[in-house]
């Protein structure tokens, strides 16, 4: 079979599904189950994309258990079809893979470690002190400041920027325009002028850490910023000096965690949550986005801030009220106490 091509029956085995159809179906890629055609496989992970079945054009789909697939589509069931879909997607990852060497323009320090199944793309610099483990990817204009750290397969997208000292876990993910490193935002005020503060703290990142593009991490203070094992940041996410962030956390684009904040493993911020500084949120908080965070969270669940959307009227008015709430609580209160008197 041409590269790219996989039977049906391999994709089975793979993914530990039961086959319900045709093992010698030829699979060429993956497609929404609207935009499928023969050849390729879909999934189906939400109920409300069961629509789509009926009229759909894959070769095949991974589905859940008691789900009926119509023929004659092949089937695929599976205990979760989104982590199959997840899986299998790297199957047909078309992005090139970078060839081991250094870039004729690179510029790289005489005593950085740059083992030879690295990969340092053009004009990308390596300061002094760097050390790189096995088969790093390092794209092309990126700058690795002194003393820098990378571990084993981590990938550098083009333009990523880590200040010096900055340490990486093994098989990080940093997308294009991230900066790791970058000063805190630390002053001191004296009658009115503000006086900078030197950031002496590092950013440390463990494995499997992904950043989204455009996110900034700043160097601690005094103490370590850290992102602990698993952590995935999205675009546009910004990360304060000294703040720590638990094992396999995820955060959504816009997010910003101001300075010294501790938050927990296995916790989900949605877009555009903000969390103010020095606070603790515990293990397995999940925030809707757009929640602003003023206080400390200690338990798990699901919080949330702010307003829905409304015609601008009504939100108008709304927002009156919001302001009249408190001299609102304070007749109420009054009353009760006329009337229990």
């Amino acid at each position: 079979m041409a590269q790219g091509e996989y039977t049906l029956g391999e994709i089975a085995r793979f993914l530990g599904a039961e086959l319900r159809g045709d093992p010698e179906a030829v699979i060429v890629g993956i497609a929404t189950l609207q935009a499928a055609d023969k050849g390729q496989i879909s999934f189906l992970s939400s109920a409300s994309y069961a629509r789509y079945l009926a009229d759909t054009k894959a070769s095949a789909i991974i589905v859940g258990e008691g789900v009926d697939v119509p023929p004659p589509v092949n089937a695929l069931v599976v205990a979760d079809p989104y982590l199959c879909y997840a899986r299998l997607s790297h199957w047909f990852d078309q992005t090139p893979a970078a060839a081991p060497g250094v870039h004729p323009s690179a510029v790289v320090a005489e005593d950085a470690v740059i083992p030879a199944s690295a990969s340092i793309g053009p004009l990308a610099v390596i300061e002094a002190g760097v050390v790189l483990g096995e088969s790093v990817t390092i794209g092309a204009g990126c700058v690795v400041g002194a003393h820098c750290q990378i571990g084993d397969h981590t990938v550098l997208q083009p333009r990523v920027t880590l200040g010096h000292h900055t340490i990486l876990g093994k098989r990080c993910h940093i997308l294009s325009g991230a900066v790791l490193g970058s000063d805190g935002f630390g002053f001191a005020n004296e009658k009115g002028v503000w006086h900078r503060i030197a950031q002496l703290g590092r950013v440390v990142l463990g494995d499997d850490v992904e950043v989204g593009a455009n996110t900034t991490i700043d160097r601690g203070a005094l103490d370590d910023t850290r992102l602990e094992n698993g952590v995935k940041l999205d675009n546009l996410v910004q990360i304060a000096h000294n703040v720590t962030i638990g094992e396999h956390s995820a955060m959504a684009a816009m997010v910003g965690i101001a300075g010294s904040t501790r938050i927990g493993r296995h916790c989900v911020f949605g877009g555009a949550t903000g969390v103010a500084g020095h606070l603790t949120i515990g293990d397995q908080v999940h925030m809707t986005g757009m929640t602003m965070v003023t206080g400390n969270i200690k338990e798990p669940g699901v919080y949330s801030s702010g307003t829905n959307f409304d015609t601008n009227r009504q939100w108008r008015k709304n927002a009156v009220r919001f302001r009249q709430l408190d001299a609102m609580a304070r007749r109420l209160k009054e009353l009760e106490k006329k009337i229990e008197g």
